[in-house]
Parts: structure tokens; sequence; C-alpha cells
């Protein structure tokens, strides 16, 4: 599988913002989620909470991550990690896309 995230760019703080995660092959059959990094630190799974809404079009092919009221904290490269799904678990090899930059500005 394929994974390219888009649809970062700049932002000011306040604002929102999605990001779309287009996958190749039968999109049904892996797990998708979003992670993000900043320069230094550890990539880190968005957790889907508060400002942070994830959602799927199966139809599209594609993972979409809402952020609401975009901090200067959210800056940061945005991945989308696909792993196969088998028998109900997400397993194998990690599919990871290329990234897409977010950068706010307060």
């Amino acid at each position: 599988v394929q994974v390219m995230e888009s649809g970062g760019g700049s932002v000011q703080a306040g604002g929102s913002l999605r990001l779309s995660c287009a996958a190749s092959g039968y999109f049904s059959s892996y797990c998708l989620d979003w992670f993000r990094q900043v320069p230094g630190k550890e990539r880190e799974e968005v957790v889907t909470e508060g400002r942070f809404t994830i959602s799927k079009d199966n139809a599209k092919n594609t993972l979409y991550l809402q952020i609401n009221n975009v901090k200067p904290e959210d800056t940061a490269m945005y991945y989308c990690r696909a792993i196969r799904l088998s028998g109900g678990y997400c397993v194998g090899v990690h599919y990871w896309g290329q990234g897409t930059q977010v950068t706010v500005s307060s």
C-alpha cells in the first residue's frame, strides 16, 4: 500500500485545518492512523479527542484529520500510517507517507 498526506500549510492560531491521507490498495484491509513529529522529538500518535477528529471516506480511500482551534504547539510534520488488518489485528509492515507540514503562527 502507498499512503500520501496532503492539506498541510501555514495557519493562524484559532483556525482549522483538515489533513488528508490517500491510500492505494484495498482501503478497508488496513489500519490507518495519524502521527505527528517535531524535530528532535519522537513521532507520536494523534489521539482523537477534543480538537482532533479522525474520519474516513471508504469510497475515496481517504483518511482525514480535522484539527480545530489550532495552536502553535500543533506545529509539526503530520504522517499517516497504514498497517495490514488481518483477523481483526493490525499486523505486519508499517507503511508511512512522506508527511505534510503544519505550521501554526500565533
